[in-house]
């Protein structure tokens, strides 16, 4: 799959952090029997890698990503983990070559018209707008689809259920990143039923 077809897959990208390393099958099978098969795994915990590995080798059907990238290095960790695309908050040199020589596919960060343009012209034409919502939103989003209509957009930060669904009637918008899908309590309580109750939620979106 390629990353636009990744997108499009799924309304909803849930933004995982794994704290604790026997939750991320769990909570990947909950949020695939709820339509949500897209997931970012993201690398802000010491888990991150080794919850990528164990959901791709026992959730087959999920379509697995790593976030939170930020050095060159932690893409082949990943792909060779089972990652199949990457996401990034923002977008740097050594991450264009990171993502050239692991053969990850890259959806970087990117917050104001400039950082959109300098993407543009590396090549990436599907974007994260991060973080959504103090980058100024919905409003962002309709007024830099005039000029740039090019670029398609996952917008992340500060979306919840309730609004979600504003971002998405954007044209340029393919998918919304959140973590409400994944609420900590849920997690720590094994509350899988909660979090397919949410995932189904979200699916309903599109």
């Amino acid at each position: 799959m390629n990353l636009l077809e990744i997108m499009r897959a799924s309304p909803v990208i849930p933004v995982i952090a794994i704290d604790d390393l026997t939750h991320a099958v769990p909570l990947a099978r909950a949020l695939v029997a709820g339509g949500i098969r897209v997931l970012e795994v993201t690398l802000r915990t010491q888990h991150g890698l080794a919850a990528i590995r164990a959901i791709a080798e026992q959730v087959p059907e999920a379509i697995l990503g790593v976030g939170t990238l930020t050095r060159s290095e932690d893409f082949a960790a990943a792909r060779d983990a089972g990652a199949i695309f990457g996401v990034s908050p923002g977008l740097t040199k050594e991450l264009i070559q990171g993502s050239l020589a692991s053969g990850l596919p890259l959806l970087p960060g990117v917050m104001t018209p400039s950082e959109v343009m300098a993407a543009r012209e590396a090549g990436f034409h599907q974007l994260k707008l991060f973080p959504a919502v103090p980058a100024g939103g919905v409003g962002m989003l309709n007024a830099i689809a005039g000029p740039l209509p090019d670029v398609l957009f996952c917008p992340t930060g500060g979306i919840s259920q309730e609004t979600a669904a504003q971002f998405l009637a954007c044209k340029n918008v393919a998918c919304v990143g959140g973590s409400w899908l994944t609420p900590k309590d849920a997690l720590v309580a094994g509350d899988w039923e909660r979090v397919t109750a949410l995932a189904r939620a979200a699916a309903g979106l599109r």
